[in-house]
């Protein structure tokens, strides 16, 4: 695949700045409806209203126990926050919402952590189309756990994608593609996003916004035969097998780091681990045995290693520290 447009450092977009240009290009102050929600969709407003950008609208979903940072920076600035959960019934547009949304007359939808479904009758509606972000480098790992799939199958490099939504999942021409982000072994998908992919998509979306702004926007067709499709990590994916590798179970329980939350039974009871690192060493015991406590984690016995657990969650309870959990050593995890 051909690579897709970046920046190089020294080139600007705006003979405003007062800095020494090595070519001047015309910035055009673009209406964008920013669909989103969380940090990421904060920051991504933050950053398109710093270049210029008029914010006609922000979507965000409702609250669902804390508020919503998108929707409170939105409040803030004095910006029309529209909340909706979904935007289609029974597989159809909303009517009333895509009336809404028409009203407002965008030229480019920013798509900054979307989690609902869009209708076609949204995305294809603006002059200058939608950007969507993907926390991979597609064509690989499309589908909606893409991080989680990541660490679970062993990938040791990661990017971030900005593309052009189309009809499939995660399949549009891509604009923006930053690679060269490495994925530690320590890495949980939590720590991968926050610490490495979040900031890098951040930058990603704003520079794919500034690349149509200026007429310099190249969407490459993604390769079909380099894909990969994953779908979501639920209970069933997250069901840890003892059968498998210690190296195996560790990218498990790091890749469904915070949620699901990899899991195995005590008895009958559901234990969810979390903060897993892989050890050295072997025990003799049978994998999913606890051999010890120590420096406040557990020490599990897997095939080939040792598993050191920082917290874990029983049943329905609140996650805490494993040394404060009851397990003890002998205690058999299946």
């Amino acid at each position: 695949m051909a690579s897709p447009s970046v920046s190089r450092p020294g080139c600007a977009v705006s003979s405003a700045t007062g800095r020494s240009l090595d070519r001047v290009e015309v910035l055009m102050s673009l209406r964008i409806a920013l669909v989103g929600q969380a940090a990421f969709g904060r920051d991504v407003l933050l950053r398109l209203q710093e270049k210029g950008h008029e914010i006609v609208a922000v979507y965000t979903p409702p609250d669902v126990g804390r508020p919503d940072p998108l929707a409170q920076e939105a409040a803030a600035r004095g910006l029309r926050c529209l909340r909706h959960r979904v935007f289609r019934r029974r597989g159809e547009a909303i009517p009333e919402i895509v009336s809404e949304y028409r009203a407002l007359d965008p030229e480019l939808n920013v798509l900054a952590f979307v989690t609902a479904i869009l209708p076609p009758q949204i995305v294809d509606f603006p002059p200058k189309g939608s950007l969507c972000f993907h926390p991979s480098l597609l064509p690989r790992f499309r589908g909606g756990n893409a991080l989680a799939w990541q660490i679970m199958l062993g990938e040791t490099q990661a990017g971030v994608s900005v593309f052009r939504p189309d009809a499939g999942v995660d399949t549009g021409p891509i604009v923006v593609q930053r690679g060269g982000v490495p994925i530690r072994g320590t890495d949980t998908a939590a720590s991968l996003y926050f610490e490495r992919l979040y900031p890098l998509g951040v930058e990603a979306m704003v520079e794919a916004v500034e690349l149509v702004a200026t007429g310099r926007a190249h969407f490459v067709a993604q390769e079909d035969s380099r894909s990969s499709f994953q779908g979501l990590v639920g209970d069933p994916e997250a069901r840890i097998d003892w059968a498998r590798s210690a190296v195996e179970v560790d990218r498990q329980i790091r890749g469904c780091d915070p949620q699901p939350g990899a899991w195995a039974t005590l008895t009958e009871e559901r234990v969810r681990l979390f903060d897993g690192r892989l050890e050295r060493g072997r025990s003799g015991a049978p994998a999913g045995t606890v051999l010890e406590i120590a420096g406040g984690r557990l020490a599990i016995a897997a095939r080939g290693g040792r598993l050191s657990i920082g917290k874990l969650r029983r049943g329905d309870g609140p996650k805490q520290p494993a040394s404060e959990s009851g397990l003890r050593a002998g205690s058999l995890l299946s």
